[in-house]
């Protein structure tokens, strides 16, 4: 089940005697534990009633011999597992008929049929992503825990769902944050949505609800922000602004930016504004279709980059641009001393006014 899901189902339904959360995301399962501790452990109950368990230090069959004593201190109990992925022997044996795979998972099996009244465990395995070469180990652990009667999977965030809980979280904090803004701080928290309710909710202590954040106080107060300066340096390109220009290029160098990598991205930027413009693209929905529908996964934050890009160069302002940048990553490959003079040669040219 999904962590929407779980919550929807812990509020209102009768808890099940154990669940096994797998996936790598944090913010939601920090909130489903929360949830989870309120509607067992209510009040000062979570002082003798909560466990905390880690299989790196102990086993699994230690653990269900815990959940099977009675305590005397609390009638309900929440026992926390860490690192559940460790109970797996090293090679799960794939035959259902194996005697030897059933004795490794007979113990949680043998408890579950006859749970604790009153003890809820959580197994928590974090360690594993659902996708690349960790999906085969995630299925292992799934196998193993087969017995565990309900799984919620933590998914990493999308674009599209890291943009809605950014906006829905700084309405809760009565935060101003407009879209060039908002795009900067998701850019800079790359999908880590426990990092993106920590940046909100300083940004909200630091300006509160009386103006809407800025530039600067992205760069201020949010690690790595300078990062995302990137796309405000192709606005300024776009505008031959030339003095913002290079003070963005001041920031992105004060603060360690690999420049063959910002040019890196400042060429995707100018292809995909080109490729628009052909396509006579006018629009950010239009854009997400036509990228989408020429196998380029964008999502609404990028279009709208693209099309402000698109909109402020004209078509042969950015074939020159893709020209230059052609003629800049020479020069990096060719190992020029300094890669700053190397950019900023590249910003001289892109804002020479015709």
């Amino acid at each position: 089940m999904t962590p929407e899901q779980f919550l929807a189902k812990i509020a209102k339904d009768k808890l099940q005697p154990a669940y096994l959360f797998l996936g790598q995301e944090g913010y939601q399962r920090k909130l489903c534990k929360e949830a989870l501790i309120q509607r067992v452990l209510p009040g000062s109950a979570r002082e003798n009633g909560l466990t905390q368990a880690d299989l790196e230090s102990t086993t699994l069959r230690e653990v269900l011999d815990d959940a099977q004593s009675l305590s005397l201190f609390a009638t309900e109990r929440l026992i926390w597992v860490c690192s559940a992925e460790l109970a797996l022997p090293r090679r799960l044996v794939a035959d259902e008929g194996d005697e030897s795979g059933k004795s490794e998972t007979s113990p949680l099996a043998a408890y579950l049929s006859s749970p604790a009244p009153g003890t809820v465990l959580v197994f928590e395995c974090s360690r594993y992503d659902f996708n690349g070469e960790d999906r085969p180990k995630l299925e292992r652990v799934q196998k193993f825990y087969s017995a565990v009667p309900s799984t919620v999977e933590f998914h990493h965030f999308t674009p599209e769902s890291s943009r809605f809980l950014a906006q829905d979280l700084a309405r809760r904090q009565g935060l101003k944050l407009a879209g060039a803004e908002l795009a900067v701080l998701l850019e800079t928290i790359a999908g880590d949505a426990g990092r993106l309710a920590a940046e909100i909710e300083k940004l909200s202590l630091y300006i509160g609800a009386e103006r809407p954040v800025t530039m600067d106080d992205l760069t201020a107060l949010v690690p790595n922000a300078a990062q995302s300066t990137i796309v405000v340096l192709v606005n300024a390109l776009g505008k031959r602004d030339r003095k913002s220009a290079l003070r963005s290029l001041d920031i992105l160098v004060r603060e360690g930016e690999y420049l063959p990598l910002a040019l890196t991205f400042l060429s995707t930027q100018f292809r995909l504004a080109l490729a628009a413009k052909e396509a006579r693209v006018n629009s950010p929905q239009q854009a997400v279709a036509f990228f989408s529908k020429i196998g380029v996964r964008i999502w609404r934050d990028r279009a709208e980059q693209v099309m402000n890009t698109a909109t402020a160069f004209t078509k042969e302002h950015l074939a020159k641009a893709i020209a230059l940048i052609y003629e800049t990553d020479k020069k990096f490959r060719e190992g020029y001393r300094d890669d700053r003079v190397v950019m900023e040669t590249l910003v001289l040219a892109l804002t020479t006014k015709p």
